[in-house]
């Protein structure tokens, strides 16, 4: 495990401890746990938006095969 020095805001730090208080929990587990479920938040947007991607260029490439079945059906 690395140690870290961070700068927090103290209304967010003042917040944190209140919770912490009913939690029975330490701060350096609870901010491990906020920032692990944040970076799996953070990696399903970016999926998200990668997938919108590559749909649009599915999307692209199915409408021209459609259009190259639909010339095709025209010439029969």
């Amino acid at each position: 495990m690395k140690t870290l020095s961070l700068k927090i805001d103290d209304l967010i730090l003042a917040e944190t401890d209140k919770i912490l208080q009913t939690l029975n929990k330490p701060r350096n587990r609870y901010i491990n746990e906020a920032v692990e479920n944040y970076n799996k938040m953070q990696k399903r947007a970016l999926l998200e938006k990668m997938l919108a991607g590559e749909s649009k260029l599915v999307k692209k490439e199915s409408l021209s095969v459609l259009k190259e079945f639909e010339d095709l059906n025209e010439d029969d």
